[in-house]
């Protein structure tokens, strides 16, 4: 749970600083189809898609960290 926690965290930061994938999905979706738009669904797919996959890779390594830190810990404490 706590790792989904830090996820979300971090996903959510992802998504405030990467905000214009979503905003030319909402865009594309929003507007009438229109082949001249087409750029704003393939490139809001894959800004979504890397904030999402950076998302992961953050809370990743922070999971990584808080585990060394905790072994780290454990052996000044033995």
């Amino acid at each position: 749970m706590e790792t989904f926690k830090a996820y979300l965290k971090i996903q959510a930061a992802c998504l405030v600083f990467g905000i214009v994938g979503p905003i030319f999905l909402v865009l594309y979706f929003a507007i009438q189809p229109d082949p001249t738009i087409r750029w704003m669904y393939y490139w809001g797919l894959i800004i979504t898609a890397i904030d999402f996959l950076i998302a992961l890779g953050l809370t990743d390594q922070t999971m990584r960290a808080r585990q060394v830190t905790r072994e780290q810990e454990e052996a000044r404490r033995s």
